[in-house]
């Protein structure tokens, strides 16, 4: 039976077209690639070369081979890559989320009841998060909106509500709220690993103009250093401080103002049965602090 190898340099001589060439680059011989060739068509039962004194090319068959050759490879190379994912999720806890917030307390959550595992965490925007589940890579996603399906479990985990940070002097730190329509023809610094964040304000802004900062360092003394405006978040807030000499007003918008779901798959249910327990036990708590506040008004 013939071997990968065989069949990756019957595809190396389908590109050089010489054996000469394509010894040259698999960095073997040309009669060892020559004797190669020959038992690949020994062990297909066919001929695969036009020989002549001084050349060698491919005949039909062999054009033919070239074709089911790299479907060969590429399914080769699948096969090793979902063999590994498979088995790095029997270890692993895959955990892809639309935003950073989410994550920030989630991810020790998940570390503490899973110790076993290892904990890896993705931020990407929606599209990616969804097409990352449905390929099985993670096992647990973060959205801003609820999935509804039989096959799944949709747990509402948390809130996060945008807010426009100002320098005092800024017109629009007078109000005291604003709408994203508000800051139109504006110049604004944009953190851009913030998932879906990031799509949301090149969708619901387009007539802003943005200085996008991959470096949260950078963008954080940027902030502290010029007069742009910027956005920040309750929960960024709790995590880095809130920001100094700045104005911070709330965003109205609906989309500034997003419900997460951590979603996971039914068939997930009793691995992942702790996690469920802790996150209905956290939303039961919210609601009744919430009760407790509302009545106290």
């Amino acid at each position: 039976m013939f071997e990968l190898t065989q069949l990756e340099q019957l595809i190396a001589f389908s590109e050089c077209e010489t054996l000469s060439k394509t010894a040259e680059i698999l960095l073997i011989s040309q009669p060892a690639l020559s004797r190669s060739m020959q038992k690949l068509e020994s062990d297909i039962g066919v001929t695969l070369f036009d020989r002549t004194k001084n050349k060698i090319s491919l005949n039909d068959n062999g054009h033919m081979a070239v074709e089911y050759a790299k479907q060969i490879i590429s399914d080769s190379h699948n096969m090793i890559k979902r063999i590994n994912d498979y088995n790095r999720s029997k270890h692993t806890i895959n955990i892809g989320s639309c935003a950073p917030a989410p994550l920030w307390n989630l991810s020790p959550i998940v570390s503490n009841l899973y110790s076993e595992f290892t904990i890896s965490v993705d931020v990407k925007n929606t599209q990616q998060v969804l097409d990352g589940f449905h390929s099985g890579l993670y096992q647990l996603i973060i959205l801003p909106y609820p999935i509804k399906s039989n096959d799944l479990i949709c747990l509402e985990y948390c809130k996060e509500h945008l807010l426009l940070s100002l320098p005092p002097a800024h017109p629009l730190s007078l109000k005291h709220e604003i709408c994203l329509k508000d800051l139109a023809n504006e110049t604004m610094l944009l953190y851009s690993e913030i998932g879906f964040w990031y799509d949301m304000c090149m969708e619901e802004m387009p007539n802003t103009k943005f200085v996008v900062q991959s470096s949260r360092s950078d963008f954080n003394i940027l902030v502290q250093s010029t007069v742009l405006p910027s956005f920040s978040s309750d929960l960024d807030n709790l995590k880095y401080s809130a920001q100094t000499n700045r104005i911070i007003l709330p965003i109205k918008d609906e989309c500034a103002n997003p419900t997460f779901y951590c979603i996971l798959r039914k068939s997930d249910k009793s691995r992942f049965s702790n996690l469920i327990d802790f996150i209905n036990y956290q939303n039961k708590q919210q609601k009744n602090s919430d009760v407790k506040i509302h009545r106290s008004f």
